[in-house]
């Protein structure tokens, strides 16, 4: 996908971004996911039973969000994957607009709430960016590419987003004429390593389940 040394969170943060409001939409659970599985994807958390384990307790990536969720998984009790998806979420989240806001891609503007109150509002600063990650992340939905010929990392933002039900995808509806699609890329994405299918499977049912309606 363009701008390659994203790193997940980041990516899904801003192909889920609303442009026509410009302001992020649904990143909170879909940042989150996305710092879990780079970290599965990278084999600094695997899969024990269910529960998401650090193999390394002083392992960093060198990214701040990723080695700050990292950080929060071994100073918690064990959680399954699926809790870790909305659990203290917005710290992941305001991390990634955080390191967004520090390299470019979004703006940062400082305001004064009723007045009074200081306040930051963030704005997209390289739609650019958003409009090629968007129609990269289509072309790997819909094809032409072989699933197989697709990154790992490529068809985890992918399986992700269509989870959450990421406008940028299309409706959900559509979604559901690519099941098989998905399925392939879910492979894909968790191929490097062992158990990694598994916490895939979990992590986009948590965001399928965040991203449901609620109430009658």
């Amino acid at each position: 996908m363009p701008n390659g040394s994203l790193s997940l969170p980041a990516r899904l943060y801003l192909l889920a971004w609303d442009t026509t409001r410009n302001e992020p939409a649904g990143t909170t659970h879909l940042a989150r996911a996305g710092a879990l599985a780079e970290l599965a994807q990278r084999g600094l958390l695997v899969d024990d039973d269910g529960i998401a384990t650090p193999v390394d307790m002083d392992a960093r990536t060198g990214d701040a969000v990723l080695d700050g969720l990292l950080e929060l998984v071994r100073e918690s009790r064990p959680h399954h994957w699926r809790s870790w998806v909305p659990l203290h979420a917005r710290v992941t989240a305001d991390a990634v607009r955080e390191q967004l806001a520090a390299e470019g891609y979004l703006r940062a503007d400082k305001r004064r709430a009723l007045g009074l109150f200081p306040t930051v509002e963030y704005a997209l600063e390289r739609a650019a960016v958003v409009d090629a990650l968007r129609e990269e992340a289509r072309r790997v939905l819909e094809g032409p590419v072989r699933p197989a010929d697709v990154s790992a990392r490529d068809a985890a933002v992918v399986v992700l987003a269509a989870a959450a039900g990421v406008s940028a995808l299309g409706a959900r509806k559509e979604h559901g004429r690519g099941t098989e699609r998905l399925a392939e890329l879910t492979e894909r994405s968790g191929a490097a390593t062992p158990g990694l299918r598994k916490v895939m499977d979990e992590l986009s049912t948590a965001l399928t389940a965040a991203a449901a309606p609620t109430g009658v």
